[in-house]
């Protein structure tokens, strides 16, 4: 295997989201929004926290990559915490869309925070032009294998 074949990379890309999904740092993140989240419920807010708009569960169990009855249990429990709501679809008026509360928002932003200030430090001693083309290539890379996933 060569590096042109891209193998040499999963093992690399395993061992990111290993950290970030179950990694200490992704534990102590959760734990700095102060309330008692799993992994599931953090995901919801988060991904509702960068869509920047309201979802309606369906695209937010896209965006997560579950399926819809996961995401609609998640949601169901983070709404009895206060931490997301219901709210007219301004579209459909038979359906609702998913938001944050000032709480789910505050949660998410700290948990982003915490995460996004890891990945600051790790990379501060990097040179400018290799924390540009990082965010470039995983951008690009993001884009394209989500693009072949649909």
């Amino acid at each position: 295997m060569t590096a042109d074949d891209g193998l040499d990379i999963l093992p690399r890309l395993a061992q990111l989201s290993a950290a970030l999904s179950r990694g200490r740092i992704a534990q102590q993140a959760i734990d700095a929004t102060g309330l008692a989240l799993d992994r599931p419920a953090i995901s919801i807010l988060t991904t509702l926290a960068t869509a920047g708009t309201p979802l309606r569960v369906g695209e937010l169990a896209d965006r997560m990559q579950v399926v819809g009855p996961h995401a609609t249990r998640q949601v169901q429990a983070l709404e009895q915490r206060g931490l997301v709501q219901r709210v007219a679809d301004p579209t459909d008026k038979r359906a609702s869309l998913i938001e944050l509360t000032p709480t789910g928002t505050e949660a998410a932003q700290t948990y982003l925070g915490t995460i996004l200030g890891w990945f600051r430090e790790a990379i501060a001693e990097w040179p400018t032009q290799d924390r540009t083309d990082l965010g470039r290539l995983l951008g690009k890379l993001a884009d394209d294998v989500t693009t072949r996933l649909t």
